[in-house]
């Protein structure tokens, strides 16, 4: 606290033994450092300690040993007591003009064992020579007893001013409460301080969360913390009293979004379990202390009955997130909640913009429709989860709840939309943490995914692990998904790395375990048996490439074919494998992944290759002897036929083959806002005969006869599909920008596209792979892209897997076999795919030097 020049400051015991000796207590005022002083307020604090540490009684008898609850509890009246007893003797009463307010731990009722007494002696224009005396009698017993002590006199404008012009004051103020003398008084200050800070708050708020975020910038985060501070890291107290601040300027109800049941219990539950903590911190170091040093953490874990140091961690990060989660509830909240200023004044009211169905766009935050119906729609859940990852806005915390509270579980197996959300999800890199998060702190995450509660929170038994278990399973994913274009089964790939360690934490080796774990959890999603083998496969093998590459002689034959054995000789396995290797290593902490291991695996793989086999070459599917039949009639046909999964249709397109006609179709069907997950692209005596796999963005599909007549639009020129794409992109990007969305859809990719060309059985023909990050319309503009630089699309195989897709194009022109053919047919596609976005050097660093 900030005092005036008279009779302020705060002492600790060595200042305070100093004063003792040689300052005014032996210089007038002796009679302030006779042992009645204060010394019967430090006895009982001792007893107390020594109850809490001992459970003894008098006369050597047992008694209940006081738990952290009841010590705080036990604390606050004993100091209470004191300060009002003191007030009496010193003839503050209620009309007096004096009070004195407490703030700190005694005025949140919050007092630890080795806290600092934070007072404020308020007056109303008092003589200052008795308010003199008064503050005199109160701070020098307690010096002079060794109890630290932060303390100030004022009257209300002054306290005001302080508040008005410091913030750490104003937070301390806002939990003030009243202890002895004039009680209107202290009201004055708490009412007069509370009114200050909501009028305040519009241009106060700024301030207020840069000081936090800074404040986690120098704390960490206590969840991922080897030692960690209790008070002022990220999910630390700090933050609960910054909810509490909000919530008095009006701007949020102070408990956002959780229950009970949720991981954490809930913010009221993780606040209660830091206090214990922190509690039983100072009782073992014997002193104030905010960080949990690891030797001390043994001795905590046995003091709260949780168990050994592992325990202490673990239930430190589950409060800690549910905390941090309430946070970033709690200020996106307030952030909203405040009025809007300059020109922001001026916008319209947010409007709800649909993102997928029963999902929209509200505010910056992912919402529910009005027409959503979570207990009728299980997969609701993966589809708000992955429009938040795609979007990178934060999902509402009253939808995180309605689902919460009516979501039903997802039958086994998951609907493919369901499975193709999650995938959606797990693409997403970086923006899939926070909404991992927010679905677990809610119960969701771990509905999803039962087997998930075994792996949270647990924390690392090696020092090299940067995260808990289960957050490096999700940075894990996060780094895959910028690896997705290397592989040929990307899909496989985000799911591995989301499972590889999910064996921990139930004993035995974690890979065998985690192996039929995620044998259980692929068999739940609905993968087919050769797609659950190789997932299983990497789960059981995560560890066989890195252990192998840097245990083992490379050199030596039997080592490489030991590795092919184990893999069954799958080359898919292998590259999969490789991919995962470096992921888990970059998760792990920094330096675990570098050159060394790099090459070292990397020669590994290479000469596994050359004992595998080759790849497989990409082939057209047969067509179906309907289609054939009717291409045979002429004219321009569209189908729509629904499938054995909710929400998923075919589509199927026949007409005279003519340029153009891939890339005018795909184009109407995005137009349309039909999702594409496959495509099988074939031709028939004349006729193209296309056969798309989709599903709505949101509501129903158009009827087949409104697609029919937009395709004969856009082979007639009437449509510029392209343009209209286009169109379409820049008002979703500018209506976000409007809102003041943090999150505005990207064009650049997680990872980077890879283009990969193999051999036709035809001369003159060519088959190009190509991996990339999807986006709205992709088909229609690589189609394009290939018909302007003359390649003449034979056939086609496309597939969307999550946020990925790996389309196979059979292409002729003259002179496909060329470098300079292919370089040109490769700058085409890549001018349309989703780059990654590229790296800005520093400054000084790069770019043309001046003279």
């Amino acid at each position: 606290m900030h005092s005036d020049p008279r009779g302020s400051g705060s002492i600790g015991p060595d200042s305070a033994a100093s004063a003792a000796g040689s300052g005014p207590s032996s210089s007038g005022r002796t009679e302030l450092a006779s042992p009645s002083a204060a010394d019967d307020l430090v006895r009982a604090r001792r007893q107390l300690l020594l109850r809490s540490e001992q459970g003894s009684g008098a006369g050597g008898g047992r008694t209940r040993r006081l738990d952290a609850p009841a010590l705080r509890s036990a604390l606050v009246e004993l100091h209470e007591f004191w300060l009002t007893t003191k007030g009496t003797e010193l003839g503050m009463s209620p009309d007096c003009g004096l009070a004195l307010v407490a703030v700190g731990g005694l005025g949140r009722r919050e007092l630890l064992p080795h806290s600092d007494l934070d007072l404020i002696l308020l007056h109303d224009n008092v003589d200052p020579d008795v308010v003199a005396e008064i503050a005199d009698q109160f701070w020098y017993p307690l010096w002079d007893a060794h109890i630290k002590l932060d303390h100030s006199v004022r009257t209300i404008p002054q306290a005001l001013q302080v508040a008005a012009n410091d913030m750490t004051a104003a937070l301390g103020m806002l939990e003030a409460r009243h202890i002895v003398g004039d009680i209107e008084l202290s009201n004055l200050l708490i009412g007069g301080v509370r009114r200050q800070w909501r009028t305040d708050i519009r241009s106060r708020f700024d301030e207020l969360i840069d000081q936090t975020r800074s404040r986690w910038e120098r704390s960490g985060e206590i969840a991922h913390r080897a030692e960690p501070d209790l008070k002022s890291g990220r999910g630390g107290l700090r933050d609960v009293q910054l909810l509490n601040a909000l919530a008095i300027a009006q701007l949020t109800d102070g408990m956002p979004g959780l229950d009970p049941e949720s991981p954490g219990g809930g913010l009221t539950v993780a606040h209660g379990r830091l206090l214990d903590v922190r509690t039983e911190l100072h009782r073992v170091a014997g002193r104030a202390r905010d960080q949990v040093l690891a030797q001390d953490a043994d001795e905590i874990g046995a003091a709260l009955r949780l168990g050994d140091r592992f325990d202490l961690a673990r239930t430190l990060s589950d409060s800690a997130r549910t905390i941090g989660y309430s946070v970033d509830v709690g200020i996106r909240t307030a952030a909203n909640s405040l009025p809007r200023r300059g020109l922001s004044v001026l916008r319209r009211v947010p409007v709800r913009r649909p993102l997928d169905e029963g999902v929209v766009e509200h505010g910056g935050e992912v919402v529910l429709a009005r027409d959503a119906r979570p207990k009728k729609d299980p997969a609701l859940i993966t589809r708000v989860a992955a429009a938040a990852a795609q979007t990178g806005m934060p999902m509402s915390a009253s939808t995180l709840s309605r689902l919460a509270d009516s979501a039903p579980e997802l039958r086994q197996p998951w609907p493919t939309e369901a499975l193709s959300d999650l995938l959606v999800l797990l693409g997403s890199g970086t923006r899939m943490i926070p909404t991992i998060e927010a679905l677990d702190r809610t119960g969701l995450w771990g509905r999803l995914l039962p087997e998930w509660g075994a792996v949270r929170d647990l924390p690392p038994r090696d020092a090299v692990h940067t995260w808990t278990v289960d957050r490096h399973l999700v940075e894990t994913a996060a780094y895959a998904s910028g690896f997705t274009t290397r592989v040929s089964r990307p899909d496989l790939l985000v799911l591995g790395a989301l499972l590889h360690d999910i064996g921990k934490g139930r004993g035995g080796d974690h890979s065998i375990v985690g192996a039929e774990l995620a044998d259980q959890i692929g068999v739940r999603l609905g993968l087919w048996p050769s797609d659950l083998a190789l997932l299983t496969a990497m789960v059981r093998h995560h560890l066989l490439l890195p252990a192998t590459a840097t245990r083992r002689d490379l050199d030596d034959p039997a080592t490489v074919q030991k590795v092919v054995d184990a893999l069954g000789g799958d080359t898919v396995l292998l590259e999969l494998l490789h991919a995962l290797a470096e992921a888990d290593s970059l998760a792990t902490g920094p330096g675990v992944w570098g050159d060394w291991k790099s090459s070292l695996i990397g020669e590994l793989v290479r000469r596994c290759r050359m004992v595998m086999a080759g790849d497989v070459l990409p082939a057209p599917d047969p067509l179906d002897p309907e289609h054939v039949s009717l291409a045979a009639t002429g004219g321009v046909h569209v189908a729509l036929d629904t499938t054995d999964t909710a929400h998923t249709y075919v589509v199927t397109v026949i007409a005279p083959d003519a340029p153009g006609l891939l890339a005018k179709a795909a184009g109407v069907l995005a137009l349309n806002s039909l999702r594409v997950y496959s495509a099988s692209l074939g031709s028939h005596d004349g006729a193209a005969i296309n056969s798309f796999a989709v599903s709505p963005r949101f509501g129903s599909p158009p009827q087949a006869g409104l697609l029919r007549q937009e395709l004969i639009r856009a082979l007639a020129g009437e449509l510029d599909v392209t343009n209209a794409l286009d169109v379409k992109d820049a008002e979703s990007r500018e209506h976000q920008r409007e809102e003041g969305a943090t999150g505005v859809p990207s064009l650049w990719a997680q990872a980077p596209p890879r283009i990969i060309w193999f051999d036709a059985p035809n001369p003159g023909e060519a088959i190009l792979e190509l991996r990339a990050e999807d986006r709205v319309g992709l088909l229609c503009r690589l189609a394009f892209a290939l018909e302007r630089c003359g390649a003449d699309v034979r056939w086609a195989r496309v597939s969307t897997l999550g946020s990925s897709v790996i389309d196979a194009f059979c292409v002729g022109r003259d002179g496909i076999d060329t470098r300079s053919v292919r370089e040109d047919i490769e700058a085409a596609v890549l001018s349309v795919v989703p780059l990654t976005k590229p790296v800005t050097p520093p400054a000084g660093e790069g770019g043309a030097a001046g003279g």
